[in-house]
């Protein structure tokens, strides 16, 4: 039986016949019932979540889903050349926006090699992966994915289901299909189920074939609140201080995915109060903003760099200027005369802690009297998984591990359950796979800060040329709580485990 439900029974005498022969033909009945619009829309609502994609809901997905090898082996067994592909180009240059994107769910229905393509990217984006990669071997193609930082394989394919898949998502992205031996980026915008799927891609040649990585770009303005990023009160009014500052620059650092702009952009929302003239420049542009935040993309490609985007942007008036990363002395230095001509500046910079981004702002040229005089603060930040709330396992903290961290003897902590390939596969048979991390053991990230504010001890320091571990020592005297006191803190709250903080305090130095 399929049920149809319509607002308005005047399209029966149009339609109606039509639907029903269809679905007859599938051997199946048809039923009409009439119901109002607002019941229809909480219908077609309850049916976006419970999608059917080659016969399993997206809930049921789980990395390695044998959906998607199914589709993969359909397109294999189809007996084409490598080199072809049985889906509709867009060969369209018109510039890709979400009131534009294509429907995912339609374009699924075209061919088995786009109905693949959909699948890893839905169950990539319903279950929070940050990135995708393809990798060529020598015969064959395999796929695995980042998940709260940490790489886990989801499914391997033969070479031309793989050359076929990567041809697909190449021209959703908009690159070349044909051009194999030379590095491409781009991007790939759909929407599916309400929502806007955005995926920036880049390949490379290797010495099989070409990989492709694509990295989500996760839209989700709720999580751009500071109260839910920075645990820790007592660092959050002090980082709030720092941001509301009338001019100057703040600093955020950390390795690459440790949650930089997502920290920045909820301090330009924060600030956004409609009587300040706030610019960005991003490479790429994340988060739609919104409010009075004008955003800027960098496009090297046509000569717009962060220092070329940021010249313009002192000749529009501004009170808080954006520069989505430091990475060169030119957009250091400008940055710099920015913060010293009455800006509020923001920027990120890789640098392992706080004290260490002065040493490496000054490696770049800039004088040291420019950051005196300029500095206002510089947050540091990790990503720590979160321990599994249902399968962890409570136990008292070893000799070691307190000697290590500093927590009392005595104090209970989280050990997390992890699995082994072997294990999942016999307790998802078993039915005791735990349904909330998946054998994981972790589920989620949450942040570790290190806020070093510019006091007069630390700008004597500075000055007298002192180096990035003697300035953190002036720091912690003068009462900073560094990386590692607050992943201590985390494993007290039984938020993280020990083995998350001894890897971010190994990957610290």
């Amino acid at each position: 039986m399929i049920t149809v439900a319509v607002a308005n029974f005047a399209y029966l005498a149009t339609i109606g016949n039509f639907i029903k022969k269809r679905v007859e033909k599938q051997g199946l009945n048809c039923q009409f019932i009439e119901k109002t619009p607002d019941e229809i829309k909480s219908l077609l609502d309850q049916a976006s979540t419970e999608m059917i994609i080659t016969g399993k809901t997206i809930d049921s997905f789980y990395f390695g889903d044998d959906s998607v090898l199914e589709a993969l082996k359909e397109v294999d067994d189809q007996n084409e050349g490598e080199n072809r592909t049985t889906f509709e180009f867009d060969e369209s240059d018109e510039e890709l926006s979400e009131n534009n994107a294509i429907d995912l769910g339609e374009e699924m229905q075209v061919s088995q090699i786009q109905k693949a393509a959909g699948t890893i990217l839905i169950n990539s984006w319903e279950t929070n992966v940050s990135d995708i990669h393809l990798e060529p071997t020598s015969d064959s193609y395999r796929v695995r994915v980042r998940r709260d930082g940490v790489m886990q394989s989801f499914v391997a394919m033969p070479k031309s289901a793989g050359t076929k898949l990567i041809a697909c998502l190449k021209n959703m992205a908009g690159m070349d299909i044909a051009e194999r031996r030379a590095s491409q980026d781009g991007k790939i915008l759909r929407k599916y189920s309400d929502k806007v799927l955005e995926f920036r891609c880049s390949t490379a040649p290797t010495k099989y074939n070409e990989k492709m990585v694509l990295r989500l770009l996760n839209s989700n303005i709720d999580m751009l609140n500071l109260d839910l990023l920075i645990d820790d009160q007592i660092i959050r009014d002090d980082f709030r201080d720092v941001i509301n500052e009338a001019n100057g620059i703040v600093i955020v650092t950390g390795p690459t995915g440790s949650g930089k702009s997502t920290t920045l952009a909820a301090a330009l929302r924060e600030r956004d109060n409609g009587e300040l003239n706030i610019v960005t420049a991003e490479d790429p542009i994340e988060y739609d903003l919104g409010g009075c935040i004008q955003q800027f993309p960098v496009l090297r490609a046509k000569g717009q760099s962060f220092a070329n985007l940021l010249r313009t942007f002192l000749r529009q008036d501004p009170d808080i200027i954006l520069i989505g990363e430091t990475r060169d002395p030119e957009t250091a230095e400008s940055s710099m005369d920015a913060a010293e001509t009455g800006h509020l500046v923001f920027t990120t910079l890789h640098a392992n802690n706080a004290a260490s981004t002065l040493t490496r702002l000054m490696d770049m040229g800039v004088p040291s009297y420019k950051l005196i005089s300029s500095m206002r603060g510089i947050l540091a930040q990790r990503l720590l998984r979160k321990v599994c709330i249902k399968c962890s396992i409570e136990r008292e903290i070893t000799e070691s591990e307190s000697a290590f961290s500093g927590i009392k003897l005595g104090t209970m902590i989280k050990e997390s359950s992890v699995l082994s390939a072997t294990e999942k596969e016999f307790n998802k048979k078993t039915g005791t796979l735990c349904d909330y991390c998946g054998g994981s053991g972790y589920k989620g990230r949450v942040g570790a800060y290190e806020l070093l504010k510019l006091t007069q001890g630390i700008r004597e320091a500075i000055s007298s040329g002192k180096t990035s571990q003697q300035i953190e020592i002036v720091a912690a005297d003068e009462g900073m709580m560094t990386l590692k006191r607050y992943g201590a803190k985390l494993v007290e709250k039984q938020l993280t485990t020990m083995s998350e903080l001894i890897k971010m305090c190994n990957t610290e130095h």
